[in-house]
This record gives C-alpha cells, structure tokens and sequence, in this order.
C-alpha cells in the first residue's frame, strides 16, 4: 500500500490529529508532523492492566510508556485534548488473543476502568536519523515500515509474554553506525537497535515477508538493522488472551504534542515527580 503523507509533514500534531478523528486520514503516520513524537497504543481492561505495567516495566526498549490514561480516553501530559479512541488512523480488536477487525473509531468500545498505556514509537527517532543523512527506506517509498516477529523473548509478567517484535531498516553499514549512534540516547523510543545484519540470527527467515508493514527493498551492499518495537505488546497480548484489547494498527500512531528531542528529557523529570 502506497500514500502521500506529504501534505502532513509541517502540520501541527493538533490539527492532524483533528484531521484523523474526522476520518481523512486512515494510513500510517510515519514522517507526519515534522519534530514530533508519536507513540504506539494497548487498551485493556482493569484486570490486565497492572501486570501489562509490569511487562512494560520488565521490558523498557520495546515498550517505554510515555502516559497512562485512567478515566477517561482523553490525553494530557502527550496532548492536551487528544483522544485515544479516535485520534489513530486505524485500531486492531483482539478477542481472547486472536485479532479480529480494524476499525477507525473505537470510541464505543472505551469502558469504565478500561487502562490506555501510550508507548514510544521509533517512528520518533527516524527525525535524527534524516537529519543526519540517512535514508529512512519505507518513507522513501511510500510505505510502512517492516515489522517482525523475533527468537528474541521478552521477560514475562504475569499473563505477558512473547517475542520481541522488531521493525527494521535498512542502510549501508557505515549508516548503521552512526544510527547506532544516534539511537542509543533515545531509550524512550526504543533505543539502539538489538541486530544489524543476518535476519536468520534473530529467527526471520524471510526478510521480505514481514510479520506487520510492508517489505521494502534492500540494495546492495546495504544491511538490515533491527530495533525494537511497540508492536510487541500485540505478540504478549496473543499470549495473555484478555477477553478484549484494543490497539493501534501497526504503523498507525498517535501523533504527541511532545517534541522528539525534548521526550527524554520530559520523561526523566516525568520520574522525578
């Protein structure tokens, strides 16, 4: 699937996300909102909903938790007036573990004591990456980025467990360096990667079949570099098999009123308080 998200990259994350609530926007979100952090998406309900903390304490890299929405589905501390249950181009149900429909809007499925838990997304750390000159390959082409289920276990809390999911992208070995580099100060969205190089090392046979996403191509001389994913509470939840959890689509985020390079810091005074 292609799409243009060009006529999004300089918008507010406001306006954007105004945009997606009244259904103009249904594709992933990658590249939109120039400077701003996005962030991935579990909805569960109350019963789940503090051994899911735990597992996402246990597991920072592939789920940093940015908010935790209580209440209602409103958002403050990463968007004033945002709403989880409609400001995502597209949402997964799973029933019992098992994915069963992608909707737009899952505002009527929102309940008393249902938990929201807004989890960092590189997508945010893909900034620093173009600004230092290297091509991010699913924005070049129009696509969303390759997601992949892993042999890489994650630690279990309570009913939460599974693979790491990773999503990847692919640049000369030099690029993967400076990535490297550059990623390892972003550990609230993901971190530096877990794997450059030989899929098979980290149990993908197939590297143009991806589990989520879109294949993209890999040109000579490049390598595949791995990072972290918040996909992977989608993998923990086929696990846990709560009757009922909501979240984004993969490669569909919610676009944060946060500035990538001021979440760190945010958070790290977040801690402090």
């Amino acid at each position: 699937m292609s799409f243009d998200i060009t006529p999004y990259i300089d918008l507010s994350p406001a306006v954007v996300r105004e945009k997606i609530r009244a259904g103009k926007i249904d594709f992933p979100t990658a590249g939109m909102c120039r400077g701003y952090a996005q962030a991935n998406l579990v909805i569960l309900p109350p019963d789940y909903a503090a051994d899911f903390r735990e597992y996402a304490r246990r597991n920072p890299f592939p789920c940093p938790i940015l908010e935790v929405i209580e209440g209602t589905p409103g958002t403050h501390a990463m968007g004033e007036g945002g709403d989880i249950t409609t400001d995502i181009p597209r949402y997964r149900i799973y029933r019992g573990g098992v994915f069963t429909e992608e909707l737009t809007d899952v505002s009527a499925y929102w309940e008393d004591g249902y938990v929201g838990f807004l989890i960092g997304c590189s997508f945010s750390f893909e900034e620093a990456l173009l600004s230092a000159g290297i091509e991010v390959r699913h924005i070049t082409q129009g696509c969303n980025v390759p997601m992949y289920k892993t042999n890489i276990a994650t630690v279990q809390a309570g009913p939460f467990y599974g693979p790491m999911v990773c999503s990847m992208r692919p640049m000369s070995p030099e690029h993967a360096e400076i990535a490297r580099a550059i990623t390892e100060k972003m550990p609230n969205v993901h971190g530096a990667p877990v794997h450059m190089g030989d899929p098979a090392q980290i149990g993908i046979q197939d590297i143009m079949k991806p589990d989520y996403g879109d294949p993209v191509e890999i040109k000579p001389g490049e390598i595949p570099v791995f990072w972290p994913c918040g996909v992977t509470p989608q993998a923990a939840v086929e696990h846990a098999k709560p009757p009922i959890v909501i979240t984004h689509a993969p490669g569909h985020m919610f676009i944060t009123d946060v500035k990538n390079a001021e979440l760190n810091d945010y958070l790290e005074a977040q801690k402090q308080i």
